[in-house]
């Protein structure tokens, strides 16, 4: 019994961060990090449906229709879905231990995300140009804070999951690995599914 006793006193020192339900901490923290941003995210695109008429009868409306270029955000997204392929191949390569192909795909995934950014900074000044902004309109107030935070969360992810890469590249045997690319990838899974929300309500509907 005292065997016993001892070599699970010894089980749990060696796995510190395995809770009660043996789940890491680390990814349930992740998880519920997740969670509260799905909530504030359902509110932001909530408010802009809920607005979308009231701003259709004001006297300052602008249709959204006239200004959202869907061929342009048709690419963003595939950029994004494609970047969550790279994320699912680079976190594959790192658990096989491939550290090469787990940073071309990690990289890619990096460079993906700031394809992105890129292609939003370019629709955000075509929008100014054409006279919507965050005061011209409830439409502008409402479309700028809705994509311009996912567009932060992007920008978020991408940083992180280059720290992810620094990290890994400087400690290549660390048993951390595996579980630093698995939580970068489950936020960078997390705001890819955000804008096939935002895509398919805003700008196809």
């Amino acid at each position: 019994m005292a065997d016993v006793s001892h070599s699970g006193h010894t089980s749990h020192i060696a796995n510190p961060n395995i809770g009660s339900l043996g789940v890491d901490s680390r990814k349930l923290g992740v998880w519920a990090f997740i969670g509260s941003e799905t909530l504030f995210f359902a509110s932001l695109i909530t408010t802009y449906l809920v607005l979308a008429p009231v701003n259709a009868a004001r006297a300052d409306f602008q249709d959204p229709k006239q200004f959202l270029d869907i061929e342009l955000t048709t690419l963003l997204a595939a950029i994004l879905l494609a970047s969550s392929l790279t994320m699912v191949l680079a976190l594959a390569a790192v658990r096989r231990g491939d550290m090469r192909l787990f940073r071309v795909w990690l990289m890619s995934t990096i460079g993906l995300g700031f394809c992105f950014l890129g292609g939003q900074v370019y629709e955000f000044q075509h929008l100014y140009h054409e006279g919507v902004t965050l005061s011209s309109s409830l439409f502008g107030t409402t479309f700028f804070v809705l994509t311009g935070f996912h567009g932060t969360h992007v920008l978020i992810g991408a940083i992180w999951l280059l720290a992810v890469f620094l990290k890994v590249r400087k400690y290549p045997d660390s048993p951390e690995n595996v579980l630093d690319v698995e939580l970068g990838g489950l936020y960078w899974h997390f705001v890819d599914l955000v804008w096939v929300a935002i895509f398919t309500l805003i700008y196809l509907i």
